[in-house]
């Protein structure tokens, strides 16, 4: 990074103080709670639509894995025009804070979802504030963090976004347990209407929050115009880790796919919260741990070994017949969210150092992995439907093992860089 870069990226930090809780700023600290908040209601209300869907309106895997990839693409899109947007007008705070009230205003009208194409529009409407807040709210995380502790801080805002979702599937085992459906195999609509009326507040809640306790942390350097997605002026090693990225997320479809392995292994609703509740609690426990290793000796080395995981794992699921095989596999599915979702954003902060371009930089590497959502949802509906409820699974473990051997050689070929040992 040249001298004016970093004195620029060091004027921003001596600018703006803030208040440290446990090692970590007030931004990054109130951020945590507020993932935690939206992610209690996403895990109960969006996680669980394609059981609703496939459950009670009679869907198939083909139209869910569409609807699936055409939210997680819409979001791409708009994750990189709002990163952009946010080094361009220098305002991170308030695009997040926009995208929070989008996704937590629109979730209670699931309340009201009669057939696939309204359940598509709200999963498009969730998708859209996921789209506006992501890349701000992660460029703002790093602007507010000692690049010493990056793995730190963005293992701390997973492990809290899981940790939401932990809450989220326990309180919804719970909810169907007291309505006397603990032992149904289906998610009926009176059921999954209770499950919405319990996650409205709490994800209204996270917005005072931002607006009260959040700090802009924004640039003042820097002018990006124009919105570009050539990647000139970016280092050939994020180019390149975009691209592995896209062969990775090719395999990496929807978890919708995983739920309905699940209960076609013969678990009922209550067992599958359940079990949603452990992954993600593995996630939880184990995201500031892998934050903090990728700290030590490099995130190439911690998401390699994720995606070795994924590999393993995604195969088992496609060998998979027997309930215990299947929550073992959950498990260790946790294991890889931990080791790859934090750190990977991470390694983007290194990779990008300057801080006046780090919108546009989170906004291009969530494009790379959006712009292959809709593919990726597309062939694995595909391939459970006209192929067998395995090949899905067989696909994704393939194209992750291709894209760790591929991370390999970058870290080989860039030396000792922040690639290798940030």
């Amino acid at each position: 990074m040249s001298d004016r870069n970093e004195a620029g990226v060091q004027a921003v930090q001596r600018r703006t103080p803030e208040r440290r809780f446990f090692g970590l700023s007030q931004n990054v600290f109130v951020l945590g709670f507020v993932s935690l908040l939206t992610d209690f209601s996403s895990e109960v209300t969006i996680k669980i639509l394609p059981l609703y869907l496939s459950n009670a309106l009679g869907v198939q895997p083909s139209i869910i894995g569409f609807i699936e990839g055409m939210a997680e693409t819409t979001a791409t899109i708009l994750k990189w025009v709002f990163g952009w947007l946010s080094d361009r007008m220098k305002k991170r705070k308030w695009l997040a804070f926009t995208g929070y009230a989008i996704s937590n205003v629109t979730k209670p009208f699931l309340y009201f979802v009669a057939s696939w194409p309204w359940a598509a529009f709200l999963r498009f409407a969730d998708r859209t504030g996921k789209g506006v807040r992501t890349s701000p709210r992660d460029a703002l995380l790093a602007d507010s963090s000692e690049k010493k502790k990056l793995g730190r801080s963005f293992g701390y805002s997973r492990a809290m976004d899981t940790l939401g979702s932990v809450f989220g599937m326990l309180a919804a085992a719970g909810t169907v347990i007291a309505s006397g459906s603990a032992a149904a195999v289906a998610l009926t609509r009176p059921l999954y209407q209770k499950l919405i009326l319990m996650v409205t507040i709490p994800a209204l809640l996270a917005l005072p929050l931002i607006a009260l306790f959040v700090r802009e942390n924004a640039p003042r350097t820097g002018n990006p115009r124009t919105l570009n997605l050539s990647l000139s002026g970016f280092d050939w090693r994020f180019k390149t880790f975009l691209a592995i990225m896209v062969v990775f997320t090719l395999g990496n479809s929807s978890d919708a796919f995983l739920m309905l392995k699940a209960q076609k292994a013969g678990l009922d609703i209550v067992q599958i919260f359940l079990m949603l509740a452990m992954w993600k609690g593995v996630t939880s426990v184990l995201s500031i741990p892998a934050g903090i290793l990728s700290d030590r000796v490099g995130r190439n080395r911690v998401i390699r070994a994720g995606w070795l995981v994924y590999a393993l794992v995604y195969l088992g699921f496609g060998l998979a017949t027997q309930t215990w095989q299947v929550w073992a596999l959950y498990a260790l599915y946790g294991v890889y969210y931990a080791m790859t979702d934090g750190v990977a954003s991470a390694l983007i902060a290194d990779l990008v150092p300057q801080s006046e371009k780090r919108g546009t930089a989170f906004g291009l590497y969530n494009a790379a992995v959006g712009v292959s959502a809709l593919p990726a949802s597309l062939i694995a509906g595909q391939l459970w439907q006209h192929i067998n409820p395995s090949a899905p699974f067989f696909f994704g473990s393939a194209l992750a093992f291709i894209a760790m051997l591929a991370l390999t050689g970058l870290m080989r070929s860039s030396g000792r860089t922040p690639v290798a040992a940030a």
